[in-house]
């Protein structure tokens, strides 16, 4: 059994880490609410973005755009020269730059792995790590990383999503991927989230007009049944300048910076949430350590008590023999 002056020391470091962890708890807890407030206050503006992309896209319904997997122009040639056949993925993947996240970042990397060992053989991918943690953790188990494209994910700002969201544009631009997907984590609550796949690249028209879905512009619909009405009353011709097809594809830039932008918040708030509930069960843990300790140390503590008062009788008790012989 441990001596009472080691289950002090133990006490007195467990006491040290409890400062820790409920300290970073607390900090979690400020930078998860910061990230929500800022997911809230730059929502409005994306939102408009796509109910103008949805009524571009619905009153020129034969424009054409790459950004929507459409060949435009000299794309038949250019589409040529690849003579591999196959598709190439890109994936970017939102990760931590640090740990004491729970299970935050393993099940990040859980999902990766399934996309990667469930890819049909026509099929080629690359990895986009944003966030250290990430890109040392899959670099290592030998996935095929993109070194040359390098995030980090500590304070999300829309400069940091324009950067990414200008590389990604212009690479997919370029025919270096045919389809650009993201991997983040979202919150579903304070006390569940979930690890998603999104396509970013190419947009899909569904998304945004859905005759079927009457997801098209409000101002397309008619006032009684909510459906597509004529093209009368709010439904007028548009002049736009310079062209539909620069602003279009201007609108689809900034919507993918918002979309990028809103993963890269959604996953702070997630691996904030998920320390704030690690840092919470060291905490509870480490004040269950102290109560068994403190147990331990009293019983030892008495036991050493009740070693000296027996000494201490057993001395007395002699003396008095000792005494009487005399």
């Amino acid at each position: 059994m441990p001596s009472a002056k080691e289950i002090k020391s133990s006490m007195r470091g467990i006491r040290d880490t409890m400062k820790i962890t409920k300290a970073m708890y607390m900090i979690s807890t400020i930078k998860m609410r910061k990230a929500k407030h800022q997911l809230e206050a730059t929502e409005p503006y994306f939102y408009g973005l796509q109910e103008a992309m949805s009524s571009i896209l619905f009153n020129f319904p034969s424009l054409k755009s790459r950004f929507f997997g459409e060949k435009v122009g000299g794309d038949e040639e250019s589409s040529s020269d690849d003579k591999t056949g196959k598709i190439k993925k890109g994936y970017i993947v939102l990760s931590s730059d640090r740990g004491l996240a729970g299970a935050y970042n393993q099940n990040v990397f859980k999902v990766v792995e399934d996309l990667v060992a469930d890819m049909p053989e026509n099929e080629e991918y690359e990895l986009m790590m944003v966030g250290e943690l990430g890109v040392h953790t899959l670099t290592g188990r030998g996935y095929n990383v993109n070194q040359n494209f390098h995030y980090t994910a500590t304070d999300p700002s829309l400069e940091r999503a324009r950067l990414i969201a200008e590389n990604l544009i212009d690479e997919f631009y370029e025919g270096k991927y045919d389809e650009l997907h993201v991997v983040y984590t979202r919150m579903i609550n304070s006390m569940e989230t979930t690890v998603e796949t999104q396509q970013l690249l190419p947009l899909k028209r569904t998304d945004f007009i859905d005759i079927e879905n009457a997801k098209i512009p409000r101002h397309f619909r008619s006032s009684e049944s909510g459906k597509l009405g004529a093209m009368e009353g709010d439904a007028k011709e548009y002049l736009i300048e310079p062209s539909p097809q620069v602003v279009l594809e201007e609108i689809v830039r900034n919507y993918v910076t918002g979309y990028i932008y809103g993963t890269l918040v959604q996953a702070t708030a997630c691996e904030e949430n998920s320390r704030m509930t690690a840092m919470k069960s060291a905490t509870d843990n480490a004040k269950d350590m102290l109560n068994v300790l403190t147990v331990q140390y009293n019983r030892v503590r008495q036991a050493a008590i009740t070693q000296q008062i027996t000494e201490i009788s057993s001395g007395a008790r002699a003396l008095k023999k000792n005494k009487k012989k005399a």
